[in-house]
Formats: structure tokens, sequence, C-alpha cells
């Protein structure tokens, strides 16, 4: 510009701001100086959406895992004692057995197993309490082996076997009479319904069938050899030759009886061979005891698996309050620790009264059996629609439906009356003796499974024995509670 004098006039810029001495440190750290210009400002409004609803759910999971610590520290502090107590150099700590069955519709077994690992575990081993896992893979497997082992203590104790004996003899080692009070001072945890149920069939059939040992594989296998399901179709016209000396028919391979043709495990029909040996134990050894002796006391641990697609919202609800979790396993685990016990709380419905239709036609929520038998009823609600017997049917029914075929192929290429074709070749078919087996197998699943299920299935009662009222004990709630 050029002012009225004609002069130039020059433009004058402000002078820059002095730089402080903590933006001189940051911009010799390698900060880009943009960075330092840019003035703070409000996030935008779905910045701040999502940064409220990612603080609160981050703030929420924080404050429940302090929770889970605090609430297992409590209770760790409270019986830790118990593991600085000196033992006598010939004594064994306390020992626990812990039973957990499969929960229906879930392909893992061991979900209660994990469980009582996670929120009931660290109470006992705080207090040096040893215990031992005992796990069902399928339905109906808890239940035969307790039914087996009280067969088993029962026929030790009628003298007809005699009991096991270490191969080794060592010294200073427990009398049969000391391990039986060490197992009584132990206990039996029992966590979830399922396996609360399964355990009490068990004790039912242990303590009030026949305590002969029974071969189920070799019963089921000598069922099958004489349905039918293997026999070949008789044709007149087929395989009949006439014999020169008596004109009566030579039998063929087809026309020869199952026990003619060797196979390890197709087992003779009924009418050729004897069947299972009946009984040799006397009947009145045999008989169910007219009273049990004293068993382990037990501690009933709830646990209910989620699973399902409309399981989903509980699962999350579950995953934000562990700490309810780690509250009802660490009590548990208190109650046993501490050993304070009460009798079992009978029935107040009398189980033999109800036919099982009336028990599995009745909802879940009508039926209550009354006392320490409805324990954890309601976890039964989440597993009604998991598991049908209509699936089993329909497997069975396909592989059926399938079997002759194969029977068909493995015949003639066992008996060389055609040639087997390229694929065959390189694939072999199943022979007739892989088939029996595998229909073997697959039966004893299935009718393990079904068994299994109508022992655990909702509206199906918890046995009961009138004997068991005086055997039974509960391991009981200490008088101390810890607040929240």
């Amino acid at each position: 510009m050029i002012n009225t004098t004609g002069e130039a006039a020059t433009e004058t810029k402000p002078l820059p701001k002095p730089k402080s001495g903590v933006r001189t440190a940051l911009e010799y750290t390698g900060i880009p100086s943009s960075w330092l210009d840019k003035r703070p400002r409000l996030p935008s409004r779905n910045w701040l959406i999502f940064l409220t609803v990612t603080t609160s759910v981050a703030s929420y999971y924080i404050y429940d895992r302090r929770e889970c610590k605090r609430i297992r520290l409590s209770y760790v502090d409270r019986v830790k004692h118990l593991a600085e107590e000196p033992l006598a150099s010939s004594a064994m700590p306390r020992k626990v057995t812990v039973y957990g069955s499969k929960w229906p519709g879930d392909e893992e077994y061991d979900r209660s197993i994990k469980y009582f690992r996670k929120y009931v575990k660290p109470i006992l081993v705080a207090a040096a309490v040893d215990y031992e896992l005992v796990n069902g893979r399928k339905l109906g497997d808890l239940a035969d082996r307790i039914a087996d082992e009280i067969k088993a203590r029962r026929r030790v104790e009628a003298g007809i076997e005699e009991p096991p004996r270490s191969p080794v003899e060592l010294p200073n080692q427990p009398t049969p009479e000391e391990r039986k009070q060490r197992v009584l001072e132990g206990g039996i945890v029992i966590v979830g319904r399922p396996t609360f149920k399964e355990f009490m069939t068990g004790l039912k059939r242990g303590w009030t069938e026949s305590m002969a040992k029974i071969d189920r594989e070799d019963a089921l296998a000598q069922e099958l050899a004489s349905d039918g399901r293997f026999d070949e179709p008789v044709d007149p016209a087929d395989n009949i030759e006439v014999g020169s000396l008596d004109g009566e028919p030579i039998p063929t391979k087809s026309r020869l009886p199952p026990s003619a043709l060797f196979s390890p495990i197709r087992p003779p029909p009924p009418g050729l061979t004897t069947s299972q040996p009946p009984s040799s134990i006397p009947e009145h050894l045999d008989s169910p005891p007219t009273a049990i002796p004293a068993l382990p006391s037990l501690l009933l641990v709830p646990f209910i698996n989620h699973v399902g697609f409309k399981q989903i919202p509980i699962m999350i609800w579950g995953f934000f309050n562990e700490r309810h979790k780690v509250r009802v396993g660490s009590e548990a685990g208190y109650r046993l620790v501490m050993n304070q016990t009460r009798p079992f709380v009978s029935p107040d419905t009398n189980t033999s009264s109800l036919s099982e239709e009336e028990a599995s036609s009745s909802p879940v929520s009508s039926y209550t059996q009354g006392g320490d038998l409805d324990f954890s009823s309601n976890a039964e609600q989440y597993y009604n629609k998991f598991f049908t017997p209509e699936e089993i049917e329909k497997a069975r029914k396909g592989y059926y439906d399938s079997l002759p075929a194969k029977l068909e192929v493995a015949r003639a290429l066992a008996r060389g009356t055609r040639e087997p074709t390229k694929e065959e070749t390189n694939n072999p078919p199943p022979t007739e003796v892989e088939l029996r087996a595998e229909r073997l197998k697959k039966e004893l699943r299935w009718r393990g499974d079904l068994a299994g299920w109508d022992i655990v299935k909702p509206g199906q009662l918890v046995p009961w024995d009138d004997r068991f009222t005086d055997t039974l004990r509960v391991f009981d709630d200490p008088s101390l509670s810890i607040d929240d």
C-alpha cells in the first residue's frame, strides 16, 4: 500500500508466542507439532455413545471379577488354618468323592466337574481336603457304577468274594475298618440335579437288586443274536442239494446254524447254548438288607448348564455376574470343610404311589416330592427339550433300513458269488463279523442313552427307599455367614 505521503507502508506480522518448556521437550521427542497445535474438543455423538457403553461394560466386568476374588479370599481365610494343623505320621488327610454326570443335551460330559474345579475346589484345597473325581461320560453311567460298587461291597460283606488286596503288603497300612472310617469322615459331593438323580438311582439299585454279577454286554449280545436281523431269507430254489444216501437236503453254508460258523462276537442263540447261568448266591444272602450301613454325608451343589440358542441371554448375564457362582461354590465348600451335618429330610410324597406315566406327564413345576429330594428341581426346565428319545428311534430306523444291503454285499464278497468292484477293492466294505460288532456297539449306546434319559428326564421322580431315612446325612450351612 502507498500512504498519503507516497511512502510504501510495511505490514507488521504478529510475533509468535514463545514456546513453553513442555512443548519444546515434546517436540524433541518426535511428536509432530501439528498434534500439539490442535485444540481439545468434545467427541462426536457416536463416539460418546461408544465410550459410554464400553466404559460401563468394562467397569461392570472389572467390578464383578474383583468381587469374585474378594469372596473367594474371604472364605479361604476362614479355612486355611485347618491346613496348618499337623497330622500324625500314619494319618491321612480328609478325602471326599466328587460325582458329576453328563448334562442332557451337552456334548461335553465333564461340565459339572469343571464347575466343581472352578468354584468349590479352591476352598477344599485351602483347607487341605483331598478329593477324588468320578464323572459319567454318558447318561446313566454314574448310576450303573454306583450300583455295581454297592453290589461288590455286599458280596464282600457276605463272604462271597474276597476283599481287594494290594499285591505288595506294606507296613503300617490302615486296616479295613480304618479305611471305612476314613470314607465316612470324608463325604460325597454331588454336582447338579442330573448327578443327584443318578446317584439316588444307583444307591437304590445297589441296596435293592440282586448282588449277582451281570455282564450287560454279553446279555445284550445273546438277545440280539436271536432277533433275526442277520438271518438270511429262505429261498427254496436256491442252495438245496439232495443227498445221495438218504435223499435229505444237504445244508449249505447259508443253511448252517449260527453256532457252526465261528465268530468271536457272534453268540449262539439261546436254544443252542445255555444262557447266563442263574445266580449261585443263596437266597438268604442275596435278599436286600433290612438296614443300610452308614454312608458318607452328602454335599449338594446346585449347578445349571445353559445350552442352546434360547439361553444366550442367560449366558451373557452369567458372564457378568460370576460372583454369584463363586459365592454358591464357596459356601458349598465351606459347609463341607466345617463338617456340620443334619439328617436327610425324607420326602413328603411316597414315590411308589406315583406311576411313571403320571410323573412324566406332569409339568416340571407341578410335581414335588418334598424334603431334600427336591434339590435343584428348577434346573430341569433348562434341558427338557434338548434330548428326545425320538432322535434315537430315528437313528435306529435309518441304521436297520440300510443293514440288509450291507449284509448282502458282505456275504456275496465272502462267498465269492461276485467280484468286488474297483471302489470295493480300494475301500473294502465291512464284513459280517464287523457288522455284528458295529450293531452291538450301537445298540449298547442307544439303550444306554434311553435308560439314562429315563433317570434324569424332567418329571421323573427321584428314587427313594425308607431305609435311607436313618442313613443319609447332608452337610448343613454353618452359623457364620459372610456379607456381600
